[in-house]
């Protein structure tokens, strides 16, 4: 709503190219403050130009943001361990290289997603978490099996993997 107002506001005002301000009530005999007023008009209108494409990136990239499809999880028919957290959060940032390298070695054979809460609230609602980073762990039936809060080392998971049925 706020680029479509925007929008109205400063068209208004440049609509006309043989009046410029004219919808204000301004109006110029003098043809030097004409020529200096048309160069100013002319400068204003590049950098409204730039601005409204600035605020049309933003929209755009909000509107994709939140349009993102969501990872389905548990993953079906597979070992599924999530990670709620953030990527700004110390602990989270501590657990990203560990969760990268786990993703590589059990693909396949387990599923390991990372959530930001932080980015998109839902998923720490609907898994009920009071405190991230919080890990999450599916057997192949997509039933809860194991939870635990706060840093998690790779052998703790692995064992909860191997506990599993993950080799």
């Amino acid at each position: 709503m706020f680029p479509i107002f925007f929008l109205y506001c400063f068209t208004a005002m440049w609509k006309s190219d043989n009046e410029p301000f004219k919808s204000f009530g301004y109006s110029y005999i003098n043809s030097d403050a004409w020529q200096i007023d048309k160069e100013l008009k002319n400068i204003m209108k590049r950098k409204l130009n730039y601005l409204l494409l600035a605020v049309l990136v933003l929209f755009v990239t909000a509107t994709a943001a939140a349009g993102e499809p969501v990872k389905t999880v548990p993953v079906k028919g597979m070992v599924t361990m999530v990670d709620l957290g953030a990527t700004r959060c110390i602990p989270c940032k501590m657990m990203a290289p560990i969760l990268q390298k786990l993703e590589k070695r059990y693909a396949g054979k387990a599923a390991i997603v990372f959530l930001d809460v932080w980015v998109d609230p839902k998923p720490a609602q609907r898994f009920g978490i009071r405190a991230i980073p919080t890990q999450v762990f599916f057997n192949k039936k997509g039933e809860e099996v194991y939870r635990h809060e706060g840093f998690m080392n790779e052998e703790a998971i692995v064992a909860v993997l191997q506990k599993l049925g993950v080799n």
